[in-house]
């Protein structure tokens, strides 16, 4: 440090103790506090060299940087042990003429308010010299380096700190004030001499100028900002908890990306452990006592392999009512145990019993947390944290963190809990509604798929049917319901049932989708939640006959089929597609389409050709491509397509429905006029008679006779012509009377002097089943017989 000589009698005065020596090391002044400390008059020591006050040479580093401790020898021949610091006296050529020096006994309070308010400030305060030597450190700087300020005055800074690279960045950040005479200021984590732990430190360097404004020395204030830096760390944790968990609806992953959030910043070995109900579906218990029986979703180490796991993932263990795991159930909040308490001792001595391998690994645990799992008032799980490397023992700071994190956690377990039961339950509703046997026809060779979406947004409403019709024809039914999860499945349940009973009233096409439009209608009208806007639907209604060979069918919003012919060329069916189910008010339109036998048919839904991220009509045009693969089954085929449609994660449900034709030849099929007079019936009879036996069927000939006396002569006196009996032979013996008359016969009771009334009856009793449909002419009345199989 330099001065300049109007500034000596200041500093003599301000000085507790003062003394002045020229360049050559002879005293020239000397201030009643030197004399208070030695005991020499100024008169005895002015005009002497300095080095003969000493009692011990001085330390080489004090005289490099002009200050240190010094040992002088009293006047009465005892040594007294002082602090000096010297400041040179510029002459007018900037060279040393002498020097001013100050001394103080070492712990020594300061005596000015200046040095006081420094001594005692509760910050680290240190100050150096341009070359990075000690000057000045106060209390707590001294306490932060764990030792007195005597053992740093004069010392290089390098010297007294370990090599490490906290330790270069200080250093560098000195020389970098006293080289530029710019302040710096910077944060840094990192620990301490005297310190067990690594501290944020927020630190702010700057130059300390002389009068002419030169650089002679660097000051520094270091604030010990670990509150806030553990804070930051904490909200940080909180921020990246609320992005990492919970990215899936699953219990597992969801616990996994909790302990992946923990270990290894804030846990050297973490694990979450379940109750068996979460996973199952039982409801929870409504007391938690006594010892748990917990299951294992996931744990993670520090360590490769997790070796400090007593406990296999997916296994089951009893956790004993002192654990820290099964106090934090029973407590409902966080339990902090260290080593040494009794408790904790014997938890790890019962985990190492167990899993004795990993006893070297969890010889260094120190302090466990374990926090439960807590979600909407029901107590799910425990997560426990323990720490083994790291040296800190956990505080409440932490336990007050891992029950957010664990609350965090909860909620999302719990949510995928929930979407899992959820779930489960509209996959066994949708699979009891959904056809399990195809009912057994001649016409028609069926195959299906349902694939359910492992969407988020759970199960769909999608279903398919296969309804057998009057006169060897058969419905083929697809439809999709809007939304997803049970209140869609239960939707679909009853579409599914209002179209089979509607297919049973024998209506075409488009009158049965008007039928089940106004269903859905009045369904949205009934409904007052939340889910009557969303209620609605699509579907696809399609009639083969066999003998025409026909496909009627009319379409609510849906996709059309796709046609496969035998000729291995495929397309879309052309349709007119109606407005879906629930808008109210719109016709619909049936189309109908000649098909070869052995053409192939596709219903599906639109889960198969509409993603997000894919084209419909390239979707379609894969569809068709796949379609027309050569397999040995239609259930091959089915599996061919869904391979070669399908993305690999399909966003919506999948019902997949392929029909390969069949036709009824005329060998099959006979046909007669009948004349509308009675007399003519047993012409009719007699001729439906022998074609039975060309058919090899006369032991179906009794019934037969009566079944078409009976609808043949119901036809002529209460229909109108023209009346036309048909008989089919297919698994069954189908007898059909069709009139232009639009009246619907029914059963009634006849009294026992009733000459009529029987007729019907009679068929109802001697028949497998009977009916009527109507007919763009009038309607059709329709008898089946069982055949005896040859």
């Amino acid at each position: 440090m330099r001065c300049h000589k109007g500034t000596i009698l200041d500093d003599m005065e301000q000085a507790s103790a003062a003394a002045v020596t020229d360049a050559r090391g002879i005293v020239t002044g000397w201030s009643d506090g030197a004399r208070r400390l030695t005991g020499y008059p100024a008169e005895e020591v002015v005009g002497r060299s300095a080095r003969e006050l000493l009692a011990e040479d001085p330390p080489d580093r004090a005289l490099a940087a002009l200050t240190g401790t010094v040992v002088l020898r009293h006047r009465d021949g005892s040594p007294v042990t002082l602090g000096l610091r010297a400041q040179p006296v510029l002459g007018a050529d900037g060279t040393p003429n002498g020097y001013v020096i100050t001394a103080d006994r070492p712990g020594e309070g300061e005596t000015t308010l200046a040095g006081q308010a420094f001594q005692q400030a509760s910050v680290s305060m240190s100050v150096f010299d341009t070359r990075q030597h000690y000057l000045r450190l106060n209390d707590t700087a001294c306490r932060v380096m764990g030792v007195p300020e005597e053992a740093l005055l004069g010392r290089h800074f390098p010297e007294s700190v370990e090599n490490a690279e906290y330790s270069r960045g200080f250093h560098s950040n000195l020389r970098q004030v006293a080289e530029t005479g710019r302040p710096v200021r910077y944060e840094s984590f990192t620990g301490a001499p005297a310190l067990n732990r690594e501290h944020a430190w927020t630190t702010e360097m700057w130059p300390v100028r002389d009068a002419s404004g030169e650089v002679t020395g660097v000051a520094l204030v270091a604030l010990d900002s670990s509150d806030q830096y553990w804070a930051r760390q904490r909200l940080a944790l909180l921020n990246e908890a609320s992005a990492a968990i919970g990215t899936t609806l699953d219990v597992v992953r969801t616990a996994e990306e909790l302990v992946e959030l923990l270990v290894p910043r804030y846990a050297d070995f973490a694990s979450v452990d379940l109750l068996d109900w979460v996973l199952g579906a039982d409801e929870p218990p409504t007391v938690l006592t006594g010892d748990f029986l917990l299951r294992r979703i996931a744990h993670g180490s520090a360590t490769e392999g997790t070796p400090e796991a007593a406990v296999r993932l997916g296994g089951a263990d009893v956790y004993p009512a002192y654990s820290p795991p099964a106090r934090a159930l029973r407590q409902g909040r966080a339990v902090l145990s260290q080593a040494g308490e009794p408790d904790f001792m014997r938890w790890v001595a019962e985990r190492n019993a167990r899993a004795p391998a990993g006893g070297p690994q969890r010889r260094g645990a120190h302090s466990v947390l374990a926090v439960p799992l807590r979600a909407r008032g029901t107590t799910l799980g425990v997560a426990v944290g323990v720490r083994i490397a790291n040296p800190e023992d956990y505080g409440d700071d932490d336990a007050v963190l891992a029950e957010e994190l664990a609350s965090r956690a909860a909620v999302c377990i719990d949510n995928a809990r929930r979407f899992a039961r959820e779930r489960t339950t509209a996959l066994a509703l949708q699979h009891s509604l959904l056809p399990r046997d195809l009912p057994g026809q001649a016409v028609v060779e069926v195959a299906h798929r349902y694939l359910p979406s492992g969407s988020v947004a759970g199960i769909g409403g999608d279903w398919f049917d296969v309804i057998p019709l009057s006169g060897s024809r058969v419905a083929l039914v697809v439809g999709d319901v809007v939304g997803h999860g049970i209140a869609s499945s239960a939707t679909m349940g009853r579409l599914c049932t209002a179209v089979r009973t509607l297919a049973d009233v024998d209506l075409p096409p488009d009158e049965l989708l008007t039928h089940l439009d106004d269903l859905v209608t009045h369904l949205a009208s009934d409904d007052t939640d939340e889910e009557a806007a969303e209620l609605g639907a699509t579907c696809l209604y399609a009639v083969y006959d066999p003998v025409s060979r026909r496909l009627t069918l009319a379409a609510a919003g849906h996709p059309p089929p796709a046609l496969v012919l035998p000729d291995g060329t495929a397309r879309l069916i052309p349709l007119t597609a109606g407005p879906p189910l629930g808008v109210g008010g719109l016709p619909f339109e049936a189309s109908e389409v000649e098909l070869p036998e052995g053409a192939v048919v596709a219903l599906y839904t639109d889960g198969l050709i509409e993603d997000r991220d894919r084209d419909v009509d390239h979707a379609t045009d894969e569809l068709c491509r796949a379609l027309t693969a050569r397999t040995d089954t239609l259930d091959a085929l089915c599996d061919t397509v869904l391979k070669a449609v399908l993305p690999e994660e399909p966003s919506d449900d999948v019902a997949l429905l392929l029909a390969r034709t069949r036709a009824l030849g005329a060998d099959r099929v006979a046909t007669w006029d009948v004349t509308p007079d009675p007399a003519h019936v047993a012409a009719t009879r007699q001729a439906a008679t022998e074609q039975l036996t060309a058919w090899g069927l006369d032991e179906a000939a009794f019934v037969t006779e009566l079944v078409v006396s009976e609808l043949v002569t119901n036809a002529i006196r209460y229909g109108e012509p023209p009346i036309q009996l048909r008989l089919i032979r297919d698994r069954t013996l189908i007898c059909e009377v069709s009139d232009g008359s639009s009246t619907s016969p029914h059963l009634r009771r006849a009294h026992v002097f009733d000459e009529g009334g029987r007729g019907l009856l009679l068929v109802a009793q001697l028949t497998q089943r009977w009916g009527s449909r109507q007919t763009g002419s009038g309607k059709t009345i329709w008898a089946e017989q069982t055949l005896i199989p040859d």
